[in-house]
């Protein structure tokens, strides 16, 4: 009793921690949790429709809304930033990007304030470059950078006009008076490098890089190719990076390197690739690493945000970070030193018969948690619901191709992956309670075939035999189902204490199977994350237009209620003048839509008790 006890005093002690959604994923640690707890498991079913805030245009959104005080920050039509009135969806002000703005950061966005809070300003990318709004009144902050933008091509040691990619979908991150950012580097040969940066918030200067292709004389140079960082891109962090601010800790989850699927030109095992760095978030210096894959040539990207939590094991408390992967593995070090909390088997894996290419012998398996993900597919995998003309193909497909594995090597006459390059867990993927050691991972299953064929355009340093490029695609049917039988999606709770699943359940459904009686299945291709509450409740929706509640000790289903949209991104868990809000960001998909009803514009929508 006393030991429980002493918990809940413990967890109480940080609860204000959580009780606001200032910054993307509910705060710097990324952690989709809130301490509110004014929505419980026996008041959750009563959740209506509070305001919805139309988007105006048919168009896909994700975007985690931010909120502070009584506004709320979200992407409006047009890639505008607009604030509401928290309580009520009501427009305040809207800013409007560049009139040529082709990219911006669409997943949300970062918030700082000064100390005294009489600087309050909204961070977030568009056209590769970083720009500064005033949170008052949506005005750009001319004094920032130059004109109120910095040019994120400038300082990589690369021609600027040649980097036609570089600029993130996911915002970075906000420590101190630091904006720290990673990127979104093409997916071929020639891309831009992918290192960390971080630059001052009020001035946009540079303050630190963290090169993830090492130069000569820096740690890991040796991990490459002779001067492979002057040529191979990518190893960068395109999706979302966590800090532990007691600590002053970045934890930083870096991509392949490019080209994703051929590594002739990069031989090595090609740190910092596929590893989850610590950083010191003031000087961007290496604490430690943990390298999940060697030499990538699968697309194996860790994309989800290190999840920070507190779990309890042998009596002692630890101060740990959580990464889950495409792989479906889970991997939990110890946050101040990267001593794995479970051990890490180095196995052999299968060679790759392509000319040139040299795949690492072994690759690193974490021998616990168990893998919230399939990991292979099968003749015997094969979903019922194929057709025959369907089955028969895919059949042949598996037979024919390579077929060894997680790490099967991509190959001439076909590679299956198994979940996938675009399965396992993604970006805004996963949630925890930080004090309770509890992990909530959203998952899907999309076996993958991948072949290479030979490129004909140049590429710097590799002879017309050593050019290959990937003729990649899902394995869908012709109706637009998975070929693997379900679940297609799932949802999955560890208790990190022991490193069990709790409980595993398929999230959501295929409206057209479920209107025949065939539920369970999952919905496809999720881009959705959950939130967890202190009082105990995950929130979730999903792409077959649903928002739902379960009860995170055992997976039941407290809530549902059908959206007119599909949902899209992490939910965000807030307060106003003493009523708790949960708002999701609803967008149309087609596929999703009746044929007989017109387009839907995308909307904000917010539930709260009667």
């Amino acid at each position: 009793m006393r030991i429980l006890l002493g918990f809940a005093v413990a967890a109480a002690a940080f609860a204000q921690d959580y009780k606001t959604w200032s910054d993307y994923g509910g705060g710097p640690d990324s952690s989709q949790y809130s301490s509110l707890r004014q929505i419980t498991k026996e008041n959750v079913s009563q959740l209506k429709v509070a305001w919805s805030y139309r988007i105006g245009e048919n168009k896909k959104y994700n975007f985690n809304p931010v909120i502070v005080d009584d506004r709320m920050y979200v992407m409006g039509a047009g890639n505008t930033i607009v604030a509401l009135e928290a309580a009520t969806g009501k427009p305040v002000w809207t800013w409007t990007p560049p009139a040529d703005t082709k990219v911006i950061t669409n997943r949300g966005i970062n918030y700082w304030e000064s100390k005294d809070r009489k600087e309050r300003r909204l961070l977030l990318a568009s056209n590769h470059a970083l720009r500064a709004i005033d949170a008052a009144t949506g005005k750009t902050i001319e004094s920032f950078g130059t004109g109120g933008s910095v040019d994120l091509r400038v300082g990589l040691d690369r021609d600027p006009k040649l980097l036609t990619v570089l600029q993130s979908m996911s915002p970075g991150r906000v420590f101190e008076d630091l904006i720290i950012l990673g990127s979104a580097t093409n997916q071929g040969y020639g891309s831009a490098p992918g290192d960390i940066r971080a630059y001052n918030v009020r001035t946009g200067k540079l303050v630190w890089t963290f090169h993830t292709i090492p130069r000569p004389g820096e740690f890991g140079y040796d991990g490459w190719a002779k001067d492979a960082w002057k040529t191979v891109g990518g190893a960068n962090v395109w999706s979302e990076m966590s800090v532990d601010e007691k600590r002053g800790i970045l934890f930083a989850p870096t991509a392949s390197a490019k080209y994703n699927f051929y590594g002739k030109d990069r031989a090595g095992h090609n740190l910092f690739a596929d590893s989850l760095l610590a950083l010191d978030a003031r000087t961007g210096k290496r604490i430690w690493h943990y390298q999940m894959v060697h030499h990538d040539i699968w697309d194996y990207d860790d994309s989800t945000a290190p999840k920070l939590l507190t779990v309890k094991q042998s009596g002692k408390t630890i101060d740990a970070v959580a990464q889950v992967s495409k792989q479906g593995f889970v991997w939990v070090f110890d946050r101040t030193n990267g001593k794995p909390l479970w051990p890490i088997e180095e196995r052999p894996v299968p060679k790759t018969d392509m000319p040139g290419e040299t795949t690492w012998p072994t690759q690193p398996f974490p021998t616990k948690p168990e893998p919230f993900a399939r990991q292979t597919f099968t003749v015997d995998d094969l979903s019922p619901f194929l057709s025959p003309a369907d089955r028969a193909k895919f059949r042949d497909q598996i037979l024919s191709a390579r077929n060894e594995g997680l790490f099967t090597p991509p190959a001439a006459r076909g590679a299956i992956q198994m979940p996938g390059n675009n399965g396992g867990a993604n970006w805004g993927g996963a949630a925890v309670d930080p004090f309770r050691g509890t992990l909530v991972v959203v998952s899907k299953d999309v076996p993958c075939l991948l072949k290479l064929d030979r490129k004909m355009d140049e590429v710097p340093g590799l002879t017309a035999e050593e050019r290959y490029e990937s003729q990649f695609g899902f394995m869908i049917a012709s109706d637009g189902l998975a070929a693997i039988k379900p679940p297609w999606t799932s949802l999955t709770v560890y208790d990190l204490n022991d490193g069990s699943i709790k409980w595993k359940i398929p999230l959501g459904e295929v409206p057209e199977l479920a209107a025949k009686g065939i539920k369970n299945t999952g919905t496809h291709y999720p881009k959705v994350g959950p939130v967890v509450t202190a009082s105990g409740l995950i929130f979730t929706g999903t792409r077959d237009r649903k928002v739902r509640a379960f009860d995170i000790e055992n997976g039941k289903l407290l809530f549902e209620q059908e959206v007119p949209m599909a949902i899209e991104g992490i939910p965000s868990v807030y307060e106003v003048n003493g009523k708790q809000y949960i708002v999701f960001c609803a967008s149309a998909q087609v596929g999703l839509i009746p044929a007989t009803q017109k387009p839907i514009d995308g909307a904000y929508i917010a539930f709260a008790l009667p």
